[in-house]
């Protein structure tokens, strides 16, 4: 049994290694993929152009601008004096935002009074509009407290001292830089499609050529041909896994506080599970064409929606929660940013390391069902 198994493996990876272009592709696409998602997927939203209409025109409505151009995250792009200058800047795209001053700003606030400032924020971008948003209402937060002080220090009191302190801290990503929890998600994403989908060819890659009859002639096992051409493929795999993981600490600089063999014996299950998945379609299907584009349809675009990636399980619908759970990609999804970010131990995902056991089981024993052994 054991030498059916090593014979397959040997064949299998001499198959692998013959092809230099296939390996080359096997391990330099989920590289540059994870460069390009990289460098395109970052969230972290600076510079953005902001316009000021302002309609008051005093030393205090100049302040408040300035509390916004001060900053890294807006860059003032014009001053309007009309108001009908809005709609064409933010619907030609040139600006994100217009700040409106009202006239009696500086009058109200010297009364003591509220002023209402109006934000009208391009709404085209409805992700980058919320930040928008967020970025304003902390600068705005951050003047009112600037005038507090004075206020504070004019009746007598220190400028420093205030009715209400408020002191944030942010856990495991301090700088709150996206690509701390963007890039190792998308290391679970590329770890979730290229493996798949070259396992998804294995099979029916021979279908076409032919010679998937030599097995079916063969005294081996359905079980063991599975388990032999999945072998190579997850070894090609872990390869990719060790270079993305270099890719995202060094290159890219992501955080990464846990614990390395704890991450790599995740992705190791977690590739398999795919290695399995791929395996199935590949059993299932007579084309190569077939077996790539149903590997898109069942595996790539499911993780990216519902694995966690773009958007927390805890934050979607019941369905699209139930959707997730029989998604290997939302178990290692958890586990890599958890690992990543929060040194989180073994024991902590222990149920998920069973569950994704269970699913590696599961799929290789429906592969090793669907492939059915017959001549003609």
């Amino acid at each position: 049994m054991h030498s059916r198994i090593v014979a397959i493996i040997r064949k299998e990876t001499r198959e692998v290694l013959r092809d230099r272009i296939y390996l080359a592709l096997a391990i330099a696409v989920p590289l540059i993929i994870m460069i390009i998602l990289g460098l395109g997927f970052i969230l972290d939203v600076k510079n953005l152009p902001v316009a000021f209409y302002d309609q008051d025109r005093s030393t205090l409505s100049r302040e408040y601008m300035y509390s916004f151009t001060n900053s890294e995250y807006f860059r003032l792009t014009r001053l309007i004096n009309d108001e009908a200058e809005i709609d064409q800047l933010i619907q030609a795209g040139q600006i994100r935002a217009v700040v409106v001053i009202p006239p009696d700003f500086s009058r109200n606030l010297s009364a003591g009074k509220p002023a209402a400032v109006q934000i009208l924020a391009d709404g085209s971008f409805p992700s980058r509009a919320q930040i928008v948003s967020g970025y304003i209402a902390a600068v705005n937060a951050q003047f009112n407290q600037q005038l507090l002080s004075k206020y504070l220090a004019r009746r007598g009191v220190s400028a420093n001292v205030v009715p209400i302190s408020v002191e944030g801290r942010v856990w495991y990503n301090p700088s709150l830089e996206a690509k701390n929890s963007t890039v190792p998600g998308l290391l679970v994403i590329n770890l979730m499609f290229y493996p798949s989908l070259l396992a998804a060819l294995v099979v029916v890659r021979e279908k076409e050529r032919g010679t998937i009859f030599n097995l079916y002639c063969s005294p081996v096992r359905r079980w063991e041909i599975i388990v032999g051409k999945a072998v190579p493929y997850i070894g090609v795999a872990l390869v990719d896994y060790f270079l993305l993981f270099t890719l995202a600490v060094t290159a890219f600089g992501v955080r990464f506080v846990g614990n390395f063999f704890v991450l790599t014996l995740g992705a190791a299950l977690f590739i398999t599970c795919c290695i399995g998945l791929g395996l199935v379609i590949s059993v299932l299907c007579k084309t190569q064409v077939a077996a790539m584009f149903l590997t898109f349809i069942t595996l790539m675009t499911p993780s990216i929606l519902f694995s966690g990636i773009l958007t927390p399980i805890a934050s979607m619908d019941r369905s699209a929660q139930i959707i997730s759970r029989v998604i290997p990609a939302s178990y290692f999804m958890s586990m890599a940013r958890g690992i990543f970010l929060k040194g989180l131990p073994f024991s902590y995902y222990f149920f998920d390391f069973v569950l994704l056991m269970i699913y590696a089981a599961v799929v290789y024993v429906i592969a090793s069902l669907a492939l059915r052994k017959k001549v003609g």
